[in-house]
């Protein structure tokens, strides 16, 4: 499909609708919206104009303008993703929400809070905390993401094991669609059979099927009683193998996280901080909340026998804000070992991680490929890192690397696995969808952005290619 280029009269008519001050046209300006948290150059895009909206009215007068003159629109958060779902492959507009930063209102009674797509998401947190609720939303980036990208992607996190991922937490949403009309999806209801549930299609849906311009999200208690452990393994596939055990033995932990001991080493060099049991083996973190202090220690000691039982060489009570501050230094551990490292975000049944992990591993070795590995193992979901080492040939490593995913994605959707647990496809993985789904599956999908998106303007080139 061929769009119109962006032309003087163009930018003109997007100054008359948001203001001179909010359009960027200048190369060097721009560079920072021409990629996300993708560092490999192979995957930036520039923009032909930055807009930055203020307001939904705005939101939607641009997307009228873009059908009219046919140019796409790819809205933006902040730029903290990790498939390219907010990279211009076709150029024209890259609409940013950013400035939309508001939180309108926050009501601990009737447990809910209304946002804007701009706010950052350990803000949210902080703001419904400190009126005594709780947000249970929290991906790993929480202190730099925003709430409405957390939405368009169905950001996972930590959390998710107990609570859900970001659709769990979300009541209902105030969409711009892809011509222009401002709808509004979902209610403040505990349940509702009323028609199709149009607000869960379009969170997750990365942008494609509408721009979200205000959301409506679930609040919850502040927990009473909560506590890390550290399980510390000699054996990766004893590790993760334990998660499935945990959750059989009748206890819903909030988090169970793992970290292979080589990305240990890794964050403890990046953060220049010895970590807990690092020199003995792989991590397993288990936070659990209990109503009393008498249900924390019994669920505690639970764990610990269900751990020990299983190979752990060690159960310590972990120092909550240093494991969580290594945990979610990962990918900042990555990225000061190399800017250029695909990132996998494969996500398998519970049951089936220590068939996924002993098979990543082999892959690995197969195809000497540099690895570090962290997962959200309560919920099947590992992050699979593969880095460029600056003695690596690029052209070599990126065919060991596409190799290795033919392999590894033949296996895990065999064993009932998906590639994406929550940084979704974008434009990165995109051919691995067209690839690995059922036709099916695919024809229903460009079905429903056909009817929403006549005129393929909303974020056009992810999920699948343009037609």
């Amino acid at each position: 499909m061929e769009y119109n280029k962006i032309s003087q009269e163009i930018v003109a008519k997007l100054q008359a609708l948001v203001g001179a001050q909010n359009v960027l046209t200048e190369g060097e300006q721009m560079e920072i919206y021409a990629h996300d948290e993708v560092t490999d150059p192979a995957y930036h895009h520039m923009p032909e104009a930055v807009v930055f909206a203020e307001n939904a009215q705005q939101v939607a007068a641009v997307v009228k303008l873009a059908n009219e003159h046919h140019f796409p629109v790819v809205p933006r958060g902040a730029g903290t993703g990790l498939a390219c779902g907010a990279v211009p492959v076709y150029g024209g507009v890259v609409l940013s929400l950013e400035k939309m930063n508001k939180i309108l209102e926050i009501n601990v009674d009737a447990m809910y809070a209304v946002v804007e797509p701009g706010v950052r998401t350990s803000d949210l947190q902080a703001a419904v905390e400190a009126q005594g609720a709780f947000y249970a939303g929290d991906p790993c980036s929480g202190d730099s993401c925003f709430i409405g990208g957390n939405v368009a992607t169905n950001a996972g996190g930590n959390r998710a094991v107990k609570y859900g991922t970001t659709r769990h937490q979300v009541y209902a949403v105030e969409v711009v669609n892809p011509t222009g009309k401002i709808v509004n999806l979902g209610a403040r209801l505990q349940k509702q059979t009323t028609g199709y549930c149009l607000e869960q299609l379009v969170i997750g849906s990365e942008g494609t099927l509408g721009i979200i311009t205000k959301i409506t999200v679930k609040l919850l208690p502040i927990p009473k009683y909560s506590m890390d452990l550290l399980a510390v393994f000699e054996s990766a596939e004893d590790a993760i193998g334990t998660v499935n055990k945990i959750i059989m033995g009748g206890i819903t932990p909030t988090c169970v996280e793992y970290m292979d001991n080589i990305t240990i080493k890794s964050v403890e060099r990046y953060l220049g901080s010895n970590l807990q049991g690092s020199e003995k083996g792989n991590y397993l973190i288990v936070e659990v909340e209990g109503t009393s202090e008498d249900d924390l220690d019994e669920k505690a000691c639970t764990l610990d026998e269900i751990c020990s039982e299983n190979g752990a060489s060690d159960v310590l009570v972990a120092e909550h804000a240093k494991i969580w501050q290594a945990r979610k230094a990962f990918a900042e551990a990555v990225r000061a070992e190399s800017l250029i490292v695909c990132k996998e975000d494969v996500v398998c049944p519970v049951d089936q991680e220590p068939a996924l992990l002993a098979e990543i591993l082999r892959l690995a070795e197969k195809y000497q490929l540099v690895t570090r590995i962290a997962s959200h193992a309560g919920d099947g979901n590992i992050h699979l890192n593969i880095l460029k080492m600056p003695e690596e040939d690029y052209a070599d490593w990126d065919a060991r690397v596409k190799a290795n995913q033919q392999e590894l994605y033949a296996f895990i959707y065999a064993h009932g696995g998906r590639l994406s647990g929550e940084h979704g496809i974008g434009y990165k993985r995109k051919h691995l969808m067209e690839e690995f789904t059922n036709p099916d599956e695919l024809e229903m999908m460009r079905a429903i952005k056909k009817a929403l998106d006549p005129n393929n303007i909303l974020n056009p080139g992810k999920i699948f290619d343009v037609e």
